[in-house]
């Protein structure tokens, strides 16, 4: 499954490609265990809208959208068609509404010329209408063989007084199940995970804490930090869980970098694989010598999951 490095880099590509484009048509596959939403409101939400960015929250890919005329600025997509605002149609905020896209464990969003043959297991396809300066046509194609992928529409709501891990207030957008690695603080980083009486790679791997880490980066980071994935969370000292959240950062950030890793169905935007995947230390390398001290790597199951570590390294 694409974990945070895997989709921050396709939010990203997708992003840099069409932002600012509008949407002019809709295609659904009728697939329902794809969609979260009903087809015909995704359809009727999107048709017209303008894409104003398309970022990461979590393993999410969040897609903003506007709809209509943008009343306080000039609209530069000249000759584009106006559409009627979103609560005339879905009953939502007016002008605001957002495409949420979760990859499952096969999913793929790619941007794609329309003369590109469709790939078995298209489930959706947004047709663009070019962004202002721009008039080749394109699409964003949703695209996942198993089918553990999921689409759905979220509306923003008023501003939330929670505040975000940088310090800055909620505004309302989707903003996922947990805590940003990226973004906590340690001390959040401490409160979160030392009263967990669970092993420590089991709490990282549960979305509701921090969100976006899975098992390739859980065992990655353990690796680094030097923790043995089965220690209970509340055991780890002080110094350990500061060097934890400094690993976690470290290697998400080398896999972005390196644009994730491509250890199955993963590939970003283009369609192109990531490389992180010839910099991994110890996941799926069972049996194989630590790189730091030559000790076999060693795999067990750990919270239903194949979980991979070096006994000598990892205390």
């Amino acid at each position: 499954m694409p974990e945070l490095p895997e989709v921050e880099t396709i939010a990203a590509g997708v992003h840099a490609r069409v932002h600012g484009a509008r949407i002019a048509h809709v295609w659904t596959s009728g697939k329902p265990q794809t969609f979260k939403s009903p087809e015909d409101e995704i359809a009727a939400a999107l048709t017209g809208a303008r894409i104003e960015s398309v970022r990461r929250v979590g393993k999410t890919i969040v897609m903003t959208l506007h709809q209509g005329k943008t009343p306080d600025r000039k609209d530069k997509d000249v000759g584009a068609p106006s559409f009627p605002a979103l609560s005339e149609r879905v009953g939502s905020v007016a002008g605001s509404v957002e495409l949420l896209i979760h990859l499952g464990m096969t999913g793929r969003l790619l941007v794609c010329a329309p003369e590109i043959p469709l790939a078995p297991h298209t489930h959706a396809v947004l047709t663009l209408s070019g962004a202002p300066g721009e008039s080749a046509a394109r699409e964003i194609r949703f695209v996942d063989p198993r089918r553990f992928g999921r689409i759905s529409l979220h509306h923003p709501g008023p501003a939330s007084p929670r505040t975000t891990d940088n310090g800055q207030r909620t505004t309302g957008t989707f903003s996922g199940p947990g805590r940003e690695p990226l973004a906590i603080s340690l001390a959040g980083f401490i409160a979160l995970f030392h009263p967990r009486r669970t092993p420590i790679k089991a709490a990282l791997l549960n979305q509701s804490l921090l969100h976006g880490i899975g098992n390739i980066y859980a065992d990655e980071s353990l690796f680094l930090a030097s923790i043995r994935p089965t220690r209970q969370s509340s055991r780890l000292t002080h110094a350990e869980l500061t060097r934890l959240r400094a690993a976690i950062i470290k290697v998400l950030r080398h896999a972005i970098r390196l644009g994730g890793s491509s250890v199955s169905d993963y590939v970003d935007a283009d369609g192109e694989r990531g490389f992180f995947q010839l910099r991994h230390r110890v996941y799926r390398r069972t049996g194989q010598p630590c790189f730091a001290c030559a000790e076999p790597i060693r795999r067990i199951q750990l919270a239903g999951r194949s979980t991979h570590f070096c006994p000598r390294c990892q205390r």
